[in-house]
């Protein structure tokens, strides 16, 4: 059967006919829409429904559980937390870029709480990747779950995948929260949708957990490298105590580090592409996992974005000025976009967990009037989308991009859980520093200075510090053996110099000693 769109009116007379035939058509479009979404056992029969969940919940059958790491990352912890008691009754949502590892830390989590005796009927995993779920409504894919799985003793625990494929979905996690307090759901997202509508309808029903890419420290841990032994070290406020015959020995002992940190850039924390044998091969799949997946269908499909050509041409436009402070007017001349439309593309790409944007430290107009600074969310996608292939680590410049965001993705990570604000700084002539991590009302500087290994310029640091007067300030360098204190001029100020990997490294194993401390 051949359905007209209300393109086709135009060939049919005069203007009550059309009127008559667009009704006509939103009539129809309604009536399939409710029909697909409220009686999907017309397109999928109980018994395909019922064989797919067995499928992704083998507990219920006392089937083998699906082969999932032994090491948890740093996320793993306040889901936990969550499980066990959920602030205030709230569901989780947990927020990410694809292929960071949300699904491998849902079954870790499912696997915990088995291990601790919840009824193996009262846990349901979905994903809406799956073709045939996508056209299940919610109601009845927990109908069809209870039907074969009746329930037992305790709470039920309902862990939906990719739910950004359902419509209402928001509206739908509130009902379960208010009505249903025995039931605790956990969620997953590529983007966040939730910030750009229907945000109200979510208001305190759940609890958001985001989820950056691996940490270095991670990264390691999965690639199962050995290290010589270095010193614990929970936050770099700690290296302010140390003496010079400290820095000394760490700096010859770290030394072997640095080779699997220009690996981590190449690879970015992405847990498929740490474990594969070659880094040309790693790029590859992570630039289809971002070009093909996620700009050309993630986009369409959430967002409704029809003009994906120009999104992806801001995109690679960011890739190139990657840590850049963005010049708006530039991008819109060069690209032939209105500014709008550049705008609303990069609002998208951070909901999609894509970069992340910091505005100028200050207040009002100064924030206001500012030009806004784009870091990519991970190290390793300027290279993959690019194609440069291990050339990065002959290109002092673009490497020197890469170290500062993945400098600024640790100190991100780090800092998540204590909603620190990050900016930029810069004054009217010009000085600037890199980030500010604003930590218990009190701003500290962060300078990464990878591509100058000798001789730093400190002058734009040293402005900030005049001005400001922080309590302490860093600069993330080059070499391992540029590591110590000093102090800056005219001040009582300490500057910490410390080598990009080790703060990288330290960085990422605190923020798993901080969230597993959440437990």
């Amino acid at each position: 059967m051949r359905f007209l769109g209300p393109e086709a009116v135009g060939h049919f007379g005069g203007s009550e006919a059309r009127i008559s035939l667009k009704r006509h058509f939103n009539t129809t479009t309604l009536v399939l829409k409710s029909f697909f979404r409220h009686d999907p056992g017309m397109i999928a029969s109980h018994a395909d429904l019922l064989a797919v969940l067995s499928r992704f919940n083998p507990w219920w059958s006392g089937a083998a559980f699906p082969v999932v790491p032994a090491w948890k990352r740093a996320a793993f912890s306040p889901m936990q937390a969550w499980a066990t008691a959920p602030a205030g009754g709230r569901a989780l949502l947990l927020s990410c870029a694809r292929q960071v590892g949300k699904t491998t830390l849902m079954l870790q989590l499912i696997r915990s709480l088995l291990e601790r005796g919840v009824p193996p009927s009262n846990i349901l995993y979905a994903t809406f990747d799956h073709p045939l779920l996508k056209l299940v409504g919610l109601d009845e894919l927990l109908s069809v779950w209870r039907e074969f799985a009746p329930a037992a003793a305790g709470p039920e625990y309902v862990f939906l995948d990719e739910i950004q494929a359902k419509q209402d979905w928001q509206t739908w996690v509130k009902h379960q929260v208010d009505f249903d307090t025995q039931r605790r759901i956990a969620v997953t997202g590529s983007a966040t949708p939730l910030m750009r509508e229907n945000v109200e309808s979510g208001v305190g029903r759940w609890q958001t957990l985001r989820i950056a890419t691996l940490s270095f420290f991670e990264f390691l841990q999965i690639r199962e490298t050995e290290l010589p032994a270095l010193p614990a070290v929970a936050s770099l406020n700690q290296l302010a105590r140390w003496s010079p015959a400290e820095f000394a020995r760490v700096s010859v002992i770290a030394a072997p580090i640095v080779s699997h940190f220009h690996e981590y850039l190449l690879r970015g924390g992405f847990p498929q592409s740490a474990r594969i044998p070659t880094v040309d091969e790693a790029q590859r799949l992570l630039r289809e996992d971002i070009v093909d997946k996620v700009l050309k269908r993630d986009m369409t499909a959430m967002f409704g974005v029809r003009r994906v050509v120009e999104l992806e041409q801001v995109f690679l436009y960011l890739c190139l000025h990657d840590g850049g402070i963005l010049n708006l007017l530039d991008l819109c001349k060069n690209l032939e976009l209105k500014r709008p439309t550049v705008e609303n593309f990069i609002d998208l790409l951070e909901a999609a967990h894509l970069i992340y944007q910091l505005k100028p430290l200050g207040y009002g107009k100064e924030v206001l009037r500012g030009r806004r600074k784009v870091y990519l969310a991970d190290p390793a996608i300027a290279s993959s989308v690019l194609l440069r292939g291990r050339s990065l680590l002959e290109d002092d410049t673009h490497l020197g991009y890469a170290v500062e965001t993945a400098c600024f993705r640790h100190l991100f990570g780090r800092y998540y859980q204590e909603a620190v604000a990050f900016s930029y700084w810069r004054n009217r002539s010009g000085k600037e520093v890199d980030v500010i991590a604003e930590i218990r009302g009190r701003p500290v500087p962060f300078e990464i200075k990878y591509r100058q290994p000798r001789n730093i310029d400190l002058s734009g640091l040293n402005s900030f510090i005049a001005e400001k007067a922080p309590e302490r300030a860093y600069v993330l360098t080059r070499n391992v053996d540029d590591f110590g204190v000093s102090i800056a001029p005219g001040t009582e100020v300490p500057i910490v110099r410390v080598p990009a990997a080790l703060a990288c490294y330290w960085l990422g194993a605190s923020e798993l000693a901080v969230r597993e401390g959440l437990n």
